[in-house]
């Protein structure tokens, strides 16, 4: 099925997204409640029909869109560089993920049994987001080259913290491999920078 730009731009935010809210919580220990959990309910939706069901619409993954226009918008010494490596390492690990069918498997399989126990637990409980993130530390982290976190000490060394940077991680993946399959390559980020920017920017004018 062939993909439009614009879902194509729309899957690539959800990598920004992730990304954003991992460089604020590493730095500050701190990241808006709401998007966090915007971006960890794609982790669920696991029959949706399409590229805007994933993310309930654009306004689910506004916060990517914007560091995305502000990203392939601005001159290489403007760009953030910690988000821009967030990026491509999710990006490159994807490729990575989608040819280890046993590791998606397993994902799949204990996203599922999360899903069944957040009638007792909501998605942004520490206890959900503990078993998130432990899920890709079973997994993902052992994919190389592991994904190298830069921020305070003081806020990575907290497990919640921790627990948090991980299932976002996770979430960007999750957004990586929709990416791919609306047709995303590492190329076209590299070479197509203006068909990003143009698309961002039309989706900014949707929120």
């Amino acid at each position: 099925m062939k993909h439009s730009k614009r879902e194509l731009a729309l899957a690539l935010a959800g990598v920004f997204q992730a990304a954003t809210l991992v460089k604020q919580i590493a730095n500050t220990g701190m990241a808006n409640s709401a998007v966090i959990e915007s971006s960890l309910e794609t982790l669920f939706k696991f029959d949706a029909d399409s590229v805007d069901e994933v993310y309930g619409g654009v306004a689910g993954v506004s916060a990517g869109i914007r560091e995305m226009n502000r990203q392939f918008s601005s001159t290489k010494s403007e760009r953030d560089i910690d988000i821009t490596r967030y990026v491509i390492s999710m990006l490159a690990l994807e490729k990575k993920l989608s040819g280890n069918r046993e590791m998606l498997d397993q994902i799949g399989r204990t996203l599922e049994n999360i899903k069944s126990g957040l009638d007792y637990f909501s998605l942004m409980h520490e206890n959900t987001i503990l078993k998130i993130g432990q899920l890709y530390k079973d997994t993902i982290s052992q994919l190389s080259p592991r994904i190298i976190v830069s921020g305070e000490q003081t806020h990575l060394s907290n497990e919640n913290n921790a627990s948090r940077i991980r299932a976002l991680l996770l979430a960007g993946l999750r957004s990586a491999i929709l990416w791919r399959q609306c047709g995303g390559s590492r190329l076209s980020v590299l070479f197509n920078r203006k068909r990003y920017e143009t698309e961002s920017t039309l989706l900014l004018r949707e929120l």
